[in-house]
């Protein structure tokens, strides 16, 4: 049975269509503060674990107080791995605890704590902000990856990304593997918006079989 692409975006968006950002509590805007949470998020969503235990995790070190790179950098180890503990993210605290510490440390000794300067070395360069990210310890391609697909909604240069594990929701879905005719089918979905729901449906088996069900 064939379907309208259309449709099929339609279903996908209204049913999932909700950033990781926004489900981690992130009101995402062009300061500092914001940008320095969504890395955090990116990183916790880069490792093997659920999605779903990384935004808790996120939303721990926030209720902790580490929302900024400084405090982050100021607290103690064991402060960061009790936090992840509090949010389930038990499988690498240890390691993670570590590793937020020491990149908050390189973001306020690099860039002052500002990601927005990171995006000024790279004049633009979507391709040398994805290098600029990976030298945060934790941050791989998969982490950059993320927080470029998140933060596109206020970084307009980086839009349209939708990258290898949007593309496999895509294709999950009967959807062409091109971000360009994606965006297209969706309209006045923001892109960040779409990379998420994307995401969702190449993760979750259940989130295809439910959007393909209700497009018809």
């Amino acid at each position: 049975m064939s379907r309208d692409q259309r449709s099929v975006v339609r279903e996908l968006v209204g049913a999932h269509g909700r950033t990781y950002a926004e489900e981690a509590g992130i009101r995402l805007k062009d300061t500092p503060q914001p940008l320095y949470r969504l890395l955090v998020l990116a990183h916790l969503l880069s490792a093997r674990i659920r999605g779903s235990v990384a935004v808790a995790a996120a939303r721990a070190l926030s209720e902790a107080g580490l929302r900024d790179p400084r405090r982050m950098a100021d607290a103690d180890w064991q402060e960061r791995v009790d936090a992840l503990g509090r949010g389930g993210y038990r499988r690498y605290d240890e390691r993670t605890a570590a590793q937020l510490g020491e990149a908050a440390e390189l973001l306020t000794e690099r860039w002052g704590g500002d990601l927005r300067r990171l995006r000024e070395e790279a004049d633009g360069e979507v391709p040398e902000v994805r290098r600029l990210l990976q030298e945060f310890p934790g941050v791989g391609p998969t982490g950059a990856d993320i927080f470029l697909r998140e933060v596109q909604g206020v970084w307009p240069e980086v839009a349209p990304y939708l990258d290898r594990k949007a593309l496999q929701g895509a294709e999950r879905l009967g959807l062409p593997a091109d971000p360009d005719r994606l965006v297209s089918l969706a309209g006045t979905t923001e892109p960040a918006v779409l990379a998420a729901a994307l995401v969702r449906a190449a993760v979750d088996k259940e989130v295809g079989r439910d959007t393909l069900d209700r497009a018809g």
